[in-house]
């Protein structure tokens, strides 16, 4: 097996493991909750050398999943008294806790001072991975954009990355502020990936909750939101899952913490209906297949859901949804649904989507880089 065979073989196996650890529901009785699945995989991480421990750290961390990871791994070596397996994870988690402490830091400051300065905020992803943090911080305002960018450059001197022609339709910024590691990514007044989506944007703002982290409070989405937005994420902008969209939903799908009522209703609101119901079943089979729960999902989940988690498929470190046809399929019913609801601002801004992927597709060839488009 060549070394690209062995780096794919390995990335599926790592993510098989993390699947299972942080998928994992403490329902046998046996403190922490341990399975044989679950015992199994402390094994396989014991055996790691410290090439392999970095690079499955690396995939956690690409996953958003870090965090819950090692919390689970420390809980399983201490009951199953291998201590020792877990204490191999404890620097890396040190500084993760370390970077997640000053992200919150700048984060709370940053919300108070858009609040302050009329421009009401709301904290999209980013907190949803709680105890992890995403990679960047990614914020939603309805204020002024002028007002939006001096908060960020007068109060925090930040500087402002150059704008894709993505980021351009979707009224979206980047901001980079010395002490903080982690890009800020605020969309102003719109979401979606070419800023088509208006009438949405706006029930998130309405509909928006305060939630306690840390010693903190933030405004962030309600759960029905937060599904929404990973569905624009990762049905109809990336095609490809994280492992920390999958847990997220799964938590809010135990807790009965969603409205599917409410859920159709925001959805219709985009015309991405068919993408909610379709990420909501792909989570629950992928639940199902490392862990045996059931989610009963709705019937009229079930109907309007396009393809299954056969469909997708792992590479490059991630979940894959294929392009052809069923992402491709998507975006048709989408843009009928908004064709029906006579919204030709959205469709004027979808029908320039193609165009960009395959802009950016052709960058990414030619310059290993895609960011100067997408």
């Amino acid at each position: 097996m060549g070394t690209n065979g062995l780096q794919n073989a390995n990335e599926h196996w790592y993510l098989a493991t993390l699947s299972t650890l942080v998928l994992a529901q403490a329902s046998t009785g046996r403190q922490p909750g341990i399975t044989v699945a679950m015992e199994r995989q402390l094994q396989y991480v014991s055996s790691f050398s410290d090439e392999q421990l970095r690079e499955f750290l690396d995939l956690a961390d690409v996953h958003h999943v870090a965090v819950r990871a090692i919390q689970q791994i420390q809980q399983l070596a201490k009951a199953s008294n291998f201590p020792e397996v877990g204490t191999r994870f404890d620097a890396a988690l040190s500084l993760e806790n370390k970077r997640i402490e000053n992200a919150l830091k700048f984060l709370n400051a940053i919300c108070r001072e858009l609040e302050d300065a009329g421009c009401p905020v709301t904290v999209i992803k980013s907190l949803d991975h709680w105890p992890d943090l995403g990679g960047d911080l990614d914020l939603y305002s309805s204020g002024d954009r002028d007002a939006v960018i001096s908060v960020f450059t007068k109060y925090f001197k930040a500087e402002l990355e150059p704008q894709s022609w993505g980021d351009k339709l979707a009224n979206k910024w980047n901001f980079r502020i010395p002490g903080l590691p982690e890009l800020v990514e605020c969309h102003v007044k719109w979401l979606g990936q070419t800023g088509e989506q208006v009438a949405l944007a706006t029930r998130l703002e309405n509909r928006r909750v305060q939630r306690s982290i840390a010693n903190y409070v933030f405004p962030v989405p309600a759960p029905e939101e937060r599904i929404i937005v990973s569905t624009l994420q990762r049905m109809y902008r990336h095609f490809y899952i994280r492992l920390c969209d999958i847990v997220n939903i799964t938590n809010l799908l135990r807790s009965h913490a969603v409205d599917f009522a409410e859920l159709r209703q925001t959805a219709d609101l985009g015309s991405i209906w068919p993408g909610v119901a379709t990420l909501l079943r792909i989570v629950s089979e992928y639940v199902h297949s490392y862990t045996n729960e059931v989610f009963e999902l709705p019937p009229e989940v079930q109907s309007a859901a396009r393809f299954s988690v056969e469909r997708t498929y792992v590479s490059k470190q991630f979940l894959r949804i294929p392009i052809m046809p069923e992402a491709a399929e998507l975006y048709t019913k989408q843009m009928i649904g908004i064709g029906a609801h006579r919204n030709f601002r959205a469709m004027f801004r979808l029908s320039l989507l193609p165009a960009l992927a395959t802009a950016a597709f052709v960058g990414y060839r030619l310059t290993g880089s895609d960011k100067g488009i997408w």
